[in-house]
């Protein structure tokens, strides 16, 4: 597997969706390698849960640093100066990670997450291999806005035996890139459903810690503070209910924004900035929450999630969920059955949603009951490892017949 992001250290809030996918393949008796860049933070063993890691470093001074993980881009919406730089040294030693590890290990299948970078570097390190490409969003946005991109990602699909999207928006746009029609699929992202479940412990707890009591009526968010996740309506939106608290767990490029616009929004004292936290803590979080919101949008330079992972984290917690039909998070849920569903960017309607959550809790009890078991029945990781192993093998089939 040939990725950009990969959790540096146990609990890290990114990339998270990298490592149960390549557990889960470890899972079924494959043998996984993960090349993916260094980073300053990365404390993780060469091998863990089955799968080996390979990190490869590519800048010569720290600054340029900035190459995967969430840091390329700013916002989410433009490439940093620094990343324009930083990409050859990365590409470069990205390349060459990915073929000795490949060569060494004898690899039967080279799997590049993200098409580009991960599916280029992919296709280029083991030309003669079966290659599939996942795609999960910004790969797909950065192919559609920059010129090289786009030229980088139409060869890579071109030579991919077989194509996966975490949602059918991204499916679509990815073939009018130029991904075969024919060997793609949506396959969506997977949850733990034994980390993020609803607990009533962890609601007294979080609840203490807050410093708010049972009675308050408490909103969690999570996620990179980018315009893509739409947080800014969130905020004007739990500034309109007196009373009610948002906790948002995150970092990012609009974090002096957002304090500042809740501010002036006077809710400074009702939603608090936790920071990065870990996964474990975004999991009791969401079972301490009276709502969870997930308010993604479609920002201005047209970059939207692909499926939000923490859609289906808030669902799997069994607390009522608010969102939006951004990207393929209708592909997932239910308005009224297992979410809320209100237009993007919307603050009136999120404070609505909200106002209805706090007046009609049965109603909001039983969406909640029903988002979970939504999940438990369609979207486990192992069922994601069997759908990536039958890519494996339509791709293994494609280049046997081709050549």
């Amino acid at each position: 597997m040939v990725t950009t992001s990969y959790p540096r250290f146990p609990g890290d809030s990114v990339g998270t969706f990298m490592e149960p996918i390549a557990r889960s393949v470890a899972a079924r008796g494959h043998e996984v390698h993960v090349v993916a860049p260094w980073h300053p933070l990365v404390a993780r063993p060469s091998i863990h849960d089955g799968v080996h890691l390979h990190f490869y470093r590519y800048a010569p001074v720290p600054s340029l640093n900035v190459f995967g993980y969430a840091a390329a881009m700013h916002a989410d919406v433009r490439l940093r100066r620094a990343a324009y730089v930083a990409a050859p040294l990365a590409l470069a030693a990205g390349w060459y990670a990915a073929r000795s590890v490949a060569r060494r290990r004898r690899a039967t299948v080279m799997h590049g997450h993200w098409v580009v970078p991960g599916g280029a570097t992919a296709a280029a390190a083991a030309p003669g291999l079966p290659l599939v490409i996942s795609l999960h969003g910004s790969d797909v946005h950065v192919a559609e806005t920059v010129a090289p991109a786009r030229i980088a990602a139409r060869q890579a699909f071109g030579r991919a035996g077989y194509v996966t999207a975490c949602s059918d928006d991204l499916m679509r746009r990815a073939v009018a890139l130029g991904a075969p029609p024919n060997r793609i699929e949506t396959v969506p992202y997977g949850v733990d459903v034994q980390r993020f479940q609803p607990d009533e412990r962890a609601r007294t707890a979080h609840r203490d810690e807050l410093g708010i009591d049972e009675r308050t009526f408490l909103v969690v968010a999570a996620g990179r503070l980018v315009r893509k996740k739409g947080f800014e309506y969130l905020i004007d939106a739990v500034a309109r209910i007196p009373g009610a608290v948002l906790a948002l767990a995150g970092d990012g490029t609009l974090a002096s924004e957002l304090r500042e616009r809740a501010r002036a929004a006077g809710a400074g004292g009702r939603i608090r900035f936790l920071g990065n936290v870990p996964q474990d803590t975004v999991a009791q979080l969401f079972a301490a929450a009276d709502a969870v919101c997930v308010p993604s949008v479609r920002d201005d330079s047209g970059n939207v999630d692909g499926l939000p992972n923490v859609l289906l984290e808030a669902l799997a917690s069994g607390t009522p969920v608010l969102t939006t039909p951004a990207g393929g998070i209708l592909s997932v849920v239910e308005n009224g059955v297992t979410a809320f569903v209100v237009p993007e960017r919307d603050a009136d309607a999120l404070a609505a949603a909200v106002e209805q959550v706090i007046a009609q809790p049965g109603r909001a009890r039983q969406v909640g009951a029903e988002a979970r078991a939504l999940v438990e029945r369609r979207f486990g990781w192992a069922r994601v490892a069997e759908r990536f192993e039958a890519a494996y093998g339509a791709a293994l089939a494609f280049k046997s017949g081709r050549s």
